[in-house]
Protein backbone atom coordinates (compact mmCIF):
# COMPACT_ATOMS: atom_id res chain seq x y z
CA UNK A 1 0.00 0.00 0.00
CA UNK A 2 2.92 2.40 0.55
CA UNK A 3 4.65 1.52 -2.44
CA UNK A 4 1.58 2.36 -4.54
CA UNK A 5 0.36 5.80 -2.90
CA UNK A 6 4.31 6.76 -3.20
CA UNK A 7 4.05 5.19 -7.26
CA UNK A 8 0.95 7.48 -7.64
CA UNK A 9 2.08 10.50 -6.48
CA UNK A 10 5.56 10.48 -8.01
CA UNK A 11 3.31 10.02 -11.46
CA UNK A 12 0.88 12.49 -10.62
CA UNK A 13 4.04 14.98 -10.11
CA UNK A 14 6.23 14.06 -13.36
CA UNK A 15 2.79 13.28 -15.50
CA UNK A 16 0.92 16.48 -14.72
CA UNK A 17 3.67 18.73 -13.26
CA UNK A 18 1.82 19.09 -10.07
CA UNK A 19 3.18 20.07 -6.80
CA UNK A 20 3.73 17.03 -3.79
CA UNK A 21 0.53 17.68 -1.54
CA UNK A 22 -1.97 17.44 -4.93
CA UNK A 23 -0.17 14.44 -6.39
CA UNK A 24 -0.59 12.92 -3.01
CA UNK A 25 -4.22 13.88 -2.28
CA UNK A 26 -5.05 13.03 -5.65
CA UNK A 27 -3.66 9.74 -5.20
CA UNK A 28 -5.84 8.71 -2.49
CA UNK A 29 -9.10 9.68 -3.39
CA UNK A 30 -8.25 7.60 -6.36
CA UNK A 31 -7.24 4.40 -3.91
CA UNK A 32 -10.55 5.26 -1.54
CA UNK A 33 -13.02 5.29 -4.62
CA UNK A 34 -14.58 8.03 -2.86
CA UNK A 35 -15.82 9.89 -5.84
CA UNK A 36 -14.61 13.38 -5.44
CA UNK A 37 -13.86 15.73 -7.99
CA UNK A 38 -10.14 15.97 -9.93
CA UNK A 39 -8.02 18.10 -7.98
CA UNK A 40 -7.42 19.87 -11.39
CA UNK A 41 -7.90 18.83 -14.92
CA UNK A 42 -5.74 15.91 -16.02
CA UNK A 43 -4.72 15.43 -19.15
CA UNK A 44 -5.32 12.05 -21.64
CA UNK A 45 -2.01 11.01 -19.84
CA UNK A 46 -3.63 11.68 -16.14
CA UNK A 47 -6.50 9.92 -16.81
CA UNK A 48 -4.57 6.63 -18.79
CA UNK A 49 -2.44 6.67 -14.95
CA UNK A 50 -5.45 7.03 -13.11
CA UNK A 51 -6.98 3.91 -14.30
CA UNK A 52 -4.38 2.06 -14.26
CA UNK A 53 -3.68 3.32 -10.41
CA UNK A 54 -6.87 2.58 -9.88
CA UNK A 55 -7.30 -1.18 -10.91
CA UNK A 56 -4.10 -1.72 -9.46
CA UNK A 57 -5.17 -0.60 -5.71
CA UNK A 58 -8.84 -1.04 -5.18
CA UNK A 59 -8.30 -4.52 -3.68
CA UNK A 60 -5.04 -3.54 -1.51
CA UNK A 61 -6.69 -0.87 -0.47
CA UNK A 62 -10.13 -2.84 0.73
CA UNK A 63 -7.74 -5.32 2.36
CA UNK A 64 -5.41 -3.30 4.22
CA UNK A 65 -8.87 -1.54 5.76
CA UNK A 66 -9.92 -4.99 6.48
CA UNK A 67 -6.67 -6.10 8.06
CA UNK A 68 -6.29 -3.39 10.18
CA UNK A 69 -10.07 -3.43 11.06
CA UNK A 70 -9.35 -7.04 12.28
CA UNK A 71 -6.09 -6.64 13.71
CA UNK A 72 -7.66 -4.04 16.34
CA UNK A 73 -11.42 -5.82 16.38
CA UNK A 74 -10.03 -8.74 16.61
CA UNK A 75 -7.39 -8.36 19.58
CA UNK A 76 -3.93 -9.45 17.71
CA UNK A 77 -2.73 -5.63 18.49
CA UNK A 78 -3.31 -7.34 22.56
CA UNK A 79 -1.70 -10.25 21.96
CA UNK A 80 1.45 -8.48 20.03
CA UNK A 81 1.36 -5.90 23.16
CA UNK A 82 1.76 -8.65 25.81
CA UNK A 83 4.58 -10.99 23.56
CA UNK A 84 6.59 -7.37 23.95
CA UNK A 85 6.18 -6.22 27.17
CA UNK A 86 6.63 -10.22 28.40
CA UNK A 87 10.28 -10.23 26.71
CA UNK A 88 11.50 -6.59 27.93
CA UNK A 89 10.49 -8.42 31.24
CA UNK A 90 13.16 -11.52 30.40
CA UNK A 91 15.48 -9.71 29.13
CA UNK A 92 16.21 -8.46 33.64
CA UNK A 93 14.86 -11.68 34.94
CA UNK A 94 17.69 -14.00 36.41
CA UNK A 95 18.06 -16.61 39.09
CA UNK A 96 14.15 -18.06 37.62
CA UNK A 97 12.46 -21.26 37.39
CA UNK A 98 11.35 -21.94 33.91
CA UNK A 99 7.95 -24.04 33.75
CA UNK A 100 7.62 -25.62 30.72
CA UNK A 101 3.42 -27.14 30.21
CA UNK A 102 0.86 -25.73 32.40
CA UNK A 103 -1.82 -28.38 32.56
CA UNK A 104 -2.45 -30.04 36.15
CA UNK A 105 1.57 -30.64 37.11
CA UNK A 106 2.26 -27.30 36.05
CA UNK A 107 -0.02 -24.98 37.99
CA UNK A 108 0.95 -27.00 41.02
CA UNK A 109 3.97 -26.70 40.53
CA UNK A 110 3.43 -22.72 39.63
CA UNK A 111 1.47 -22.18 42.88
CA UNK A 112 4.16 -23.75 44.82
CA UNK A 113 6.83 -21.96 43.18
CA UNK A 114 4.72 -18.61 44.54
CA UNK A 115 4.72 -20.05 48.05
CA UNK A 116 7.94 -19.93 47.95
CA UNK A 117 8.35 -16.56 46.23
CA UNK A 118 10.46 -18.19 43.58
CA UNK A 119 10.20 -16.09 40.23
CA UNK A 120 9.18 -17.82 37.22
CA UNK A 121 8.35 -18.09 33.46
CA UNK A 122 5.79 -20.24 32.26
CA UNK A 123 6.10 -22.07 28.64
CA UNK A 124 2.64 -23.41 27.30
CA UNK A 125 2.19 -23.52 23.21
CA UNK A 126 -1.77 -23.37 23.72
CA UNK A 127 -3.06 -20.04 23.69
CA UNK A 128 -6.73 -20.74 25.14
CA UNK A 129 -5.17 -22.24 28.62
CA UNK A 130 -2.84 -18.52 28.31
CA UNK A 131 -6.06 -16.10 27.68
CA UNK A 132 -7.55 -18.45 30.41
CA UNK A 133 -5.16 -17.81 33.09
CA UNK A 134 -3.67 -14.03 32.22
CA UNK A 135 -5.69 -12.46 34.13
CA UNK A 136 -3.27 -13.74 36.95
CA UNK A 137 -0.80 -11.23 36.69
CA UNK A 138 1.76 -13.17 38.63
CA UNK A 139 1.82 -15.86 36.07
CA UNK A 140 4.45 -14.99 33.26
CA UNK A 141 3.69 -16.71 30.14
CA UNK A 142 5.90 -17.31 26.96
CA UNK A 143 3.65 -18.51 23.81
CA UNK A 144 5.41 -21.56 22.08
CA UNK A 145 6.45 -24.82 22.65
CA UNK A 146 8.90 -25.87 24.63
CA UNK A 147 10.37 -28.89 22.17
CA UNK A 148 11.05 -26.14 19.66
CA UNK A 149 14.51 -24.23 19.34
CA UNK A 150 15.04 -20.95 20.31
CA UNK A 151 11.77 -21.45 22.53
CA UNK A 152 13.77 -21.70 26.00
CA UNK A 153 16.17 -18.78 25.27
CA UNK A 154 13.00 -16.46 24.81
CA UNK A 155 12.77 -17.74 28.52
CA UNK A 156 16.21 -16.36 29.01
CA UNK A 157 17.73 -20.15 30.05
CA UNK A 158 21.21 -19.00 30.46
CA UNK A 159 20.39 -17.40 33.70
CA UNK A 160 17.60 -19.36 34.77
CA UNK A 161 18.48 -21.18 37.90
CA UNK A 162 16.01 -24.53 37.17
CA UNK A 163 14.32 -26.08 35.01
CA UNK A 164 10.36 -28.02 35.26
CA UNK A 165 9.50 -30.13 32.26
CA UNK A 166 5.92 -31.03 32.82
CA UNK A 167 4.45 -31.82 29.54
CA UNK A 168 2.37 -34.92 29.18
CA UNK A 169 4.90 -36.76 26.73
CA UNK A 170 7.89 -38.06 27.95
CA UNK A 171 9.70 -37.68 24.57
CA UNK A 172 9.34 -34.09 24.88
CA UNK A 173 10.39 -33.68 28.68
CA UNK A 174 13.70 -36.06 27.36
CA UNK A 175 13.86 -33.19 24.78
CA UNK A 176 13.74 -30.08 27.15
CA UNK A 177 15.84 -31.84 29.88
CA UNK A 178 18.52 -32.47 27.03
CA UNK A 179 18.01 -29.13 25.66
CA UNK A 180 18.59 -27.30 29.27
CA UNK A 181 21.69 -29.50 30.31
CA UNK A 182 23.45 -28.16 27.23
CA UNK A 183 22.54 -24.69 27.41
CA UNK A 184 23.79 -24.56 30.86
CA UNK A 185 25.67 -27.33 33.05
CA UNK A 186 24.86 -26.07 36.62
CA UNK A 187 20.90 -25.94 35.66
CA UNK A 188 18.69 -27.63 38.14
CA UNK A 189 16.32 -29.94 35.58
CA UNK A 190 13.38 -31.95 37.32
CA UNK A 191 11.47 -33.48 34.61
CA UNK A 192 7.90 -35.58 34.61
CA UNK A 193 7.49 -38.99 33.68
CA UNK A 194 4.85 -40.56 32.76
CA UNK A 195 6.57 -44.43 32.84
CA UNK A 196 9.29 -46.23 34.15
CA UNK A 197 10.87 -46.65 30.88
CA UNK A 198 11.51 -42.96 30.60
CA UNK A 199 13.02 -42.31 34.14
CA UNK A 200 16.61 -43.84 33.14
CA UNK A 201 16.29 -42.04 29.35
CA UNK A 202 15.36 -38.18 31.70
CA UNK A 203 18.91 -39.20 33.44
CA UNK A 204 20.66 -39.41 30.91
CA UNK A 205 19.36 -36.71 28.97
CA UNK A 206 20.63 -34.77 32.18
CA UNK A 207 17.74 -34.22 34.66
CA UNK A 208 18.93 -33.70 38.16
CA UNK A 209 15.48 -35.57 39.20
CA UNK A 210 12.77 -36.76 37.94
CA UNK A 211 9.15 -37.42 39.46
CA UNK A 212 5.99 -39.25 38.70
CA UNK A 213 3.19 -37.80 39.57
CA UNK A 214 0.95 -41.03 39.76
CA UNK A 215 3.46 -43.15 41.62
CA UNK A 216 3.83 -40.23 44.10
CA UNK A 217 -0.07 -40.02 43.81
CA UNK A 218 -0.92 -43.93 44.39
CA UNK A 219 1.69 -44.00 47.24
CA UNK A 220 0.68 -41.16 48.72
CA UNK A 221 -3.20 -42.27 49.07
CA UNK A 222 -2.09 -46.18 50.42
CA UNK A 223 0.25 -44.42 52.78
CA UNK A 224 -2.86 -42.39 54.55
CA UNK A 225 -4.46 -45.68 54.69
CA UNK A 226 -1.74 -47.27 56.38
CA UNK A 227 0.25 -44.92 58.73
CA UNK A 228 -2.42 -41.82 58.32
CA UNK A 229 -1.21 -39.53 61.36
CA UNK A 230 2.45 -39.87 59.72
CA UNK A 231 1.67 -38.84 56.41
CA UNK A 232 -0.32 -35.99 57.71
CA UNK A 233 2.34 -34.41 59.76
CA UNK A 234 4.05 -34.85 56.87
CA UNK A 235 1.57 -33.11 54.85
CA UNK A 236 1.20 -30.23 57.56
CA UNK A 237 5.34 -29.88 56.82
CA UNK A 238 4.99 -28.44 53.68
CA UNK A 239 5.01 -25.17 52.98
CA UNK A 240 1.05 -23.84 54.20
CA UNK A 241 1.65 -20.20 54.36
CA UNK A 242 1.93 -18.16 57.05
CA UNK A 243 0.74 -20.04 59.75
CA UNK A 244 1.98 -23.34 58.54
CA UNK A 245 4.89 -25.98 59.45
CA UNK A 246 8.14 -25.24 57.34
CA UNK A 247 11.72 -27.07 56.58
CA UNK A 248 13.88 -24.86 55.17
CA UNK A 249 17.50 -25.34 54.02
CA UNK A 250 20.57 -23.61 55.72
CA UNK A 251 23.59 -23.86 53.63
CA UNK A 252 27.12 -22.90 55.33
CA UNK A 253 27.69 -19.93 52.42
CA UNK A 254 24.61 -18.49 53.50
CA UNK A 255 25.88 -18.08 57.07
CA UNK A 256 27.84 -14.94 57.96
CA UNK A 257 31.43 -14.91 58.75
CA UNK A 258 30.56 -15.64 62.49
CA UNK A 259 28.31 -18.27 62.07
CA UNK A 260 30.50 -20.48 60.17
CA UNK A 261 32.95 -23.43 61.61
CA UNK A 262 30.76 -23.58 64.76
CA UNK A 263 29.11 -26.43 66.01
CA UNK A 264 25.11 -26.81 66.25
CA UNK A 265 25.42 -26.41 69.59
CA UNK A 266 27.37 -23.13 69.55
CA UNK A 267 24.77 -21.66 67.10
CA UNK A 268 22.00 -22.08 69.58
CA UNK A 269 19.40 -22.32 66.95
CA UNK A 270 16.83 -23.78 68.97
CA UNK A 271 17.00 -21.41 72.31
CA UNK A 272 17.61 -18.46 69.94
CA UNK A 273 14.53 -19.38 67.32
CA UNK A 274 12.37 -21.53 68.78
CA UNK A 275 13.27 -23.79 65.23
CA UNK A 276 14.20 -27.58 65.37
CA UNK A 277 17.50 -28.68 63.34
CA UNK A 278 16.49 -32.06 62.64
CA UNK A 279 18.81 -33.04 59.64
CA UNK A 280 22.33 -32.22 58.50
CA UNK A 281 24.42 -32.77 55.15
CA UNK A 282 27.78 -33.28 54.82
CA UNK A 283 29.94 -32.16 52.18
CA UNK A 284 30.19 -35.52 50.88
CA UNK A 285 26.00 -35.94 50.59
CA UNK A 286 25.55 -38.12 53.65
CA UNK A 287 22.47 -37.23 55.62
CA UNK A 288 22.28 -37.04 59.10
CA UNK A 289 18.63 -36.77 60.88
CA UNK A 290 19.17 -35.48 64.55
CA UNK A 291 22.50 -34.39 64.53
CA UNK A 292 23.86 -34.44 68.06
CA UNK A 293 25.24 -30.91 69.35
CA UNK A 294 28.99 -31.51 68.50
CA UNK A 295 28.36 -31.69 64.67
CA UNK A 296 29.96 -29.00 63.43
CA UNK A 297 29.00 -26.70 60.33
CA UNK A 298 31.64 -27.12 57.83
CA UNK A 299 32.51 -25.70 54.35
CA UNK A 300 29.84 -27.07 51.75
CA UNK A 301 27.18 -28.74 54.76
CA UNK A 302 23.86 -27.83 54.79
CA UNK A 303 21.26 -27.59 57.89
CA UNK A 304 17.75 -28.39 57.43
CA UNK A 305 15.26 -26.91 60.31
CA UNK A 306 11.84 -27.08 61.41
CA UNK A 307 9.76 -24.51 62.23
CA UNK A 308 6.79 -22.42 61.94
CA UNK A 309 6.84 -19.70 59.47
CA UNK A 310 7.52 -16.83 62.32
CA UNK A 311 9.92 -18.79 63.78
CA UNK A 312 11.84 -19.59 60.10
CA UNK A 313 11.79 -15.62 59.41
CA UNK A 314 13.41 -14.92 62.81
CA UNK A 315 16.26 -17.53 62.66
CA UNK A 316 16.91 -15.99 59.06
CA UNK A 317 16.94 -11.98 60.49
CA UNK A 318 19.29 -13.44 63.27
CA UNK A 319 21.62 -15.12 60.90
CA UNK A 320 21.43 -12.23 58.31
CA UNK A 321 20.34 -14.70 55.43
CA UNK A 322 18.34 -13.75 52.37
CA UNK A 323 15.83 -15.91 51.48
Amino acid sequence: MVGIIGTGTLGYISIEGWGFFDSFYMTIITMSTVGFGEVHELSDQGRLFTAFLLISCFGIFAYTISSLTSYIVGGEYRSNLRDYKILRIMKTMENHVIVCGFGRVGKQVASDLLLFRIPFVIVENDEAVIKENEANHEFIFIKGDATREGILEKANLQKARGVITCLPKDVDNVYVALASREAQAQLNVVARASLYSAVSKLKLAGANHVIMPDSIGGSHMASLIGNPDIIEFMDAIKVQGHSGVNIETISFSELPEEFRNKTIGQLEAKRITGVTIIGFKTPDGEYIINPDFETEVVPHSKLFVLGSAEQIRKLNSIFGIQH
